[in-house]
């Protein structure tokens, strides 16, 4: 059986991480994996093409790219450590860093590896930070993985 653990950095990651490794000890998988989806900042509309009339110059491209580098750092450290507890408790994983809409992804890479579990948080990153409506939608995630995938889905509240 192989298990797919969705992180995304928050104090509820670690939650799944350790809902995970208690799985992960009942059944006893042939693979283990990690996987942290992210929404490139240059993906988003009108994000390069400037604001109105006007095009973004140069610089500012490269200051986004720039931007954009220190946060795919930051997701792999995400990854890494996350990887890190799973060691702790001697269980070897694979870390996997996907850049699109993330229960899309997810539900993709689950599908195409078949993972036949999946250990995903019930809320994601930001959702204590925006409160009301975007807080809502953060769990969207979550919702749209369990109703969309054929894999077993555990959702860590």
């Amino acid at each position: 059986m192989k298990i797919l653990v969705c992180v995304d950095g928050s104090e509820q990651s670690q939650r799944v991480i350790e809902e995970a490794s208690k799985i992960a000890q009942g059944y006893n998988p042939d693979e283990l994996a990690i996987i942290h989806v992210y929404r490139s900042q240059s993906s988003y509309p009108g994000l390069l093409t400037g604001m109105g009339e006007h095009a973004p110059l140069q610089e500012d491209i490269q200051q986004l790219k720039k931007l954009e580098e220190k946060e795919i750092e930051k997701r792999k450290r995400i990854l890494q450590d996350a990887l890190k507890v799973m060691e702790k408790k001697n269980f070897k994983a694979r870390t996997i860093l996907e850049e699109g809409h993330p229960s899309e992804t997810i539900i993709k890479i689950a599908s195409e590896e078949k993972f036949k579990v999946i250990v995903i948080g019930s809320r994601g990153f930001g959702s204590r930070d925006f409160g009301g409506l975007k807080a809502l939608l953060l769990g969207s995630v979550s919702n749209a993985v369990a109703q969309k995938t054929d894999s077993n889905v555990f959702i860590v509240k």
